[in-house]
């Protein structure tokens, strides 16, 4: 039982650190919630979604901001967005947002060209997979 709990502790911390900063412009793009991880385990789990966020990163700074997709494939979108910068500490990438009101930080956790994952400071974990339009045939 030791070994197997040791061994899955070193997966998952080998999985966090295979970010690379070369890898960080995958952010970039139209992503949908995919599914939320509670602390406790339990899962939420996301079959299709209204909103989209849109990230774009230039230099480990950037914004994100919500945006609600169209049939005819263009975006619907306020002048709202998060700004955001990313921040390496202790071998992780951390996204730091600052407002007027609050600052917090999320933590990096996976990231591929498809899909991308962070946690939030209440042990949240959120994850997002490439967003695909529709494509309807009219």
């Amino acid at each position: 039982m030791k070994r197997f709990l040791l061994l899955t502790l070193l997966i998952g911390m080998s999985c966090s650190h295979n970010i690379s900063k070369e890898k960080l412009d995958l952010l970039n793009g139209y992503w949908e919630i995919q599914e939320v991880e509670f602390p406790n385990g339990e899962k939420k789990e996301y079959q299709m979604s209204a909103v989209v966020d849109y990230i774009q990163l230039d230099n480990l700074q950037g914004y994100k901001k919500k945006v609600v997709p169209k049939f005819d494939g263009s975006f619907e979108t306020s002048d709202d967005a998060e700004a955001f910068k990313i921040i390496e500490r202790n071998e992780k990438f951390l996204i730091k947002y600052e407002n007027p009101l609050s600052e917090w930080e999320e933590s990096l956790i996976s990231l591929s060209s498809d899909n991308f994952s962070v946690k939030n400071p209440d042990g949240l974990i959120y994850h997002f997979k490439r967003f695909e339009p529709l494509k309807l045939d009219l």
